[in-house]
């Protein structure tokens, strides 16, 4: 009997730490890891495409992640995408002449937002706008200018015209 309690007290405790371990790695992959609220500032940036950039989505400056995107309008008049980061206040000294740009982690992970360093002197102040900023490039996009133009320049599938030599 006591052979047949105690394999049931394993067999508990294996199921136990298997939900821990998929908790963990739920949290890992998600937007909620590295998730910090405090003191912040906030930036805004205009795309022209922001693919699937999502709420919460990670602002990473040399890699390393400095805060989020809070928000994500469409602008009637422009039609761009304005894209307000939260960055955590202990990153207050990105030069003011940086710019954005949308990527993705690996080649069909999540969509963030890069800051690439500039070399002004002055930082940012709460609410600047970030004036350089790079589109997000679609997967489909590239696959498509590969099958059809790759990269000779001509316009819907056609061929270049041939050389005056014969070449």
């Amino acid at each position: 009997m006591a052979q047949r309690q105690s394999f049931q007290i394993g067999t508990g405790l294996f199921i136990v730490l298997g939900f821990a371990a998929l908790t963990y790695l739920a949290t890992q992959t998600t937007s909620i890891a590295n998730y910090r609220q405090g003191p912040s500032y906030t930036l805004k940036a205009r795309f022209t495409n922001i693919g699937q950039l999502k709420l919460r989505a990670p602002v990473k400056l040399a890699g390393v992640r400095v805060g989020t995107v809070s928000a994500i309008e469409l602008e009637p008049d422009k039609l761009d995408a304005l894209v307000t980061l939260t960055i955590d206040r202990r990153f207050d000294k990105i030069p003011d002449d940086s710019a954005a740009a949308v990527f993705t982690s690996g080649l069909l992970g999540d969509q963030y937002v890069a800051l690439q360093p500039g070399g002004s002197t002055e930082p940012f102040k709460d609410g600047d706008e970030v004036v350089l900023t790079q589109s997000s490039m679609q997967l489909e996009e590239l696959i498509g200018k590969y099958l059809v133009g790759q990269g000779d320049g001509g316009k819907n599938g056609e061929k270049p015209a041939p050389k005056p030599d014969g070449k």
